[in-house]
Formats: structure tokens, C-alpha cells, sequence
């Protein structure tokens, strides 16, 4: 009877032991391992919000206030990269054919903020894209000088401009009195290069080189050479007319129309259905070698207006319309499917 309630003392013991070492392995697991997967977890969360961040963009300059002109994510969106895709395919596809040296692209939807850029830090000569900080400028001076957009100017001077650009359909003529609203027009819809000039001689020369300093982007030489920009750079106007951050509510409303009207179709209007609104401005340039053809637009889809800016160089400067009109529809058919 004794030895029995020894071994019995002595399985209690057992039992005992048992047990205990599975209560300390449950508690171990139940605070140790979910502490470890509390840590991958926040891993995985940090990993995750590496491109969840904003960067602001603020003009300088104010005694007190400091005005915003944007807020984009500081990363490309993961909701547009088989759009990206695409493009890409679309550009190495010219590439290959020989139709395309090079092409960039920047992207934003306004829906979601979300962006993408191809090859951004290409730099291309804006050629007549240069005509919209000049635009933005003579309004800027016009909102310090109401009567500026009505003053008279007489075209009696000749100018070495471009002797035949390729896309010209409507121009000032010689001996003609235009006003500087009527100058800005032909600048911006017909993207006439001797209205610009007979504007050069009323703009803020100041004023306009403080523009691109506002922007961020880097020093404007007005008597130097030829300005380089990538695709990135050049797609900080349109989003401060469309914003209305830079001019007056009103004076950015008049640019986004004026390039509404834009008569240049041999691009992204080419892929957009025509009754979609595109405020758009093309520029050409390059030399003998090597043709320079480029796009900016705010396309003001009805819910998901989107900016496109698209540049581009090659050889044979009427092969290159034919990159921008397909890009601009697939551009399209992705922003129009997105879900709101």
C-alpha cells in the first residue's frame, strides 16, 4: 500500500512536469511568437509604406505666407504600372523600327494622385513648350498691370525665326497692330513663333526667368543657349493652371482655354474621342541630325482628368505624331477604366 502511494506521489510528479513544460511552451509561443509575427508584421507594414509618403511644393518668397502649388506621392503608383508597362512596349517597339531615338513620358491621374514617368532623366529641347511659362508670365504681369492684355502692339519688325515649322497654320502678318491678348492667341493656338517674338518685347524678362525658380526647376538664362528639360521638369506648368496655385483663379481658367483651342490634332488628339476637352501644347526642334517632337495636355476626362506630357526624338520628324497618338490612346482606355 505504501509503494503504491509512492508510485502514485510519483506519477503526480510526472503529470505535474508534464504539464507544467506545456503551460511554458503555450506561453512561450502565445507571447514570443506572436511578438515575432507582430514584428514581421511591422515589417511588412514598413515595407509597404516606403512609398507612402508626400512631397509639398511651396512658393517662397512671402513675408508670411507660402503658398501651395502641389501635392504629388513621392512614388510611382503600383495602379498605373501596366500602364507603364505598355508604354514601354509601345516606345521599344518605335525604337526598334528605327522610328525612335528616345522618348520619356510623365503620367499623373488627379483622380487618385497617383504617377508614372518613363525615362525622366532624359533632357530634351522644349522648343515652342517654352510658350507656356511665357503665357503664365504675360498673366502673371497682367494681374500686377490690368490694362497689359489690351495694350497695341505694331508688327513691323522682322525676326530670325524657324523659316518653315512643320506644323504652322495661321500667323500674324506684317505691318498688322495686334494687342498682347490677341499676340498671346496666335502664341498658344497656332503656336506662332513671330507673335511670340513681338511678345518677348513686352515680357517681364525677370519675371519670367523667377518663374522656373518658383518651379524648382533649375536657372533660366534668357540670352543663353538652348534650355534642356526632362519630361518631369516640363510637367510642373500645366498642374499649376490646373490647380490655379500660380495665377489667379480666373487668368488660369483663360490658359487652360486658350490651350484648349490648340490647332495641333496630329498628336494626342488623334487617340482621345473628340468630344473629350484637351488642353494641350506641342513643341518642335532639333537640327539635321536628329528631330525633336513633344506633348503636354491636361485631359479633362468628365471624374478623371490626367496630365500627359510625352517627348520625343527621331530622325524623321512626321514619323514621330504617330508615337504620340498611340500612347495617348492607351493612356486613355487605361485612365477611362479605372474605377472611381
Amino acid at each position: 500500500m505504501k509503494r503504491f502511494d509512492n508510485n502514485k506521489s510519483l506519477f503526480i510528479i510526472f503529470i505535474s512536469i508534464v504539464l507544467f513544460f506545456n503551460i511554458s511552451t503555450s506561453l512561450y509561443d502565445l507571447f514570443y511568437l506572436d511578438k515575432k509575427e507582430d514584428n514581421q508584421s511591422d515589417n511588412i507594414k514598413n515595407i509597404s509604406s516606403e512609398c507612402t509618403g508626400y512631397k509639398l511644393k511651396r512658393l517662397s518668397g512671402y513675408k508670411y505666407a507660402m503658398p501651395l502649388m502641389f501635392v504629388d506621392n513621392t512614388c510611382q503608383s503600383e495602379k498605373l504600372s501596366t500602364l507603364k508597362n505598355e508604354l514601354n512596349n509601345l516606345f521599344n517597339k518605335y525604337k526598334e523600327s528605327g522610328v525612335l531615338s528616345s522618348a520619356s513620358l510623365y503620367l499623373k491621374d488627379y483622380n487618385s494622385n497617383g504617377w508614372i514617368a518613363i525615362n525622366e532623366n532624359e533632357t530634351y529641347s522644349p522648343g515652342s513648350l517654352l510658350k507656356v511659362p511665357s503665357l503664365i508670365t504675360l498673366l502673371k504681369m497682367s494681374e500686377k498691370n490690368p490694362g497689359l492684355l489690351n495694350k497695341k502692339i505694331v508688327f513691323n519688325k522682322h525676326y530670325d525665326v524657324q523659316i518653315d515649322p512643320k506644323y504652322l497654320s495661321k500667323a500674324i502678318k506684317f505691318g498688322e497692330t495686334y494687342t498682347v491678348k490677341e499676340l498671346m492667341s496666335y502664341m498658344i493656338k497656332y503656336s506662332d513663333n513671330n507673335a511670340t517674338l513681338l511678345l518677348n518685347e513686352v515680357i517681364d524678362v525677370k519675371m519670367f526667368t523667377q518663374l522656373f525658380k518658383d518651379f524648382g526647376l533649375k536657372e533660366f538664362d534668357w540670352y543663353g543657349a538652348d534650355y534642356l528639360m526632362t519630361v518631369t521638369d516640363y510637367s510642373e506648368f500645366l498642374p499649376a493652371l490646373f490647380n490655379a496655385s500660380y495665377l489667379n483663379i480666373e487668368n488660369s481658367d483663360f490658359a487652360l482655354e486658350l490651350l484648349s483651342k490648340s490647332d495641333f490634332k496630329e498628336g494626342f488628339s488623334k487617340g482621345i474621342p473628340s468630344n473629350v476637352s484637351v488642353a494641350e501644347k506641342f513643341g518642335e526642334s532639333g537640327n539635321l541630325d536628329m528631330k525633336e517632337l513633344h506633348e503636354t495636355a491636361i485631359v479633362f476626362l468628365a471624374n478623371k482628368p490626367y496630365i500627359i506630357t510625352i517627348m520625343t526624338k527621331g530622325k524623321v520628324l512626321e514619323k514621330l505624331p504617330e508615337v504620340l497618338k498611340e500612347a495617348s490612346y492607351l493612356a486613355y482606355n487605361h485612365i477611362n477604366q479605372l474605377s472611381n
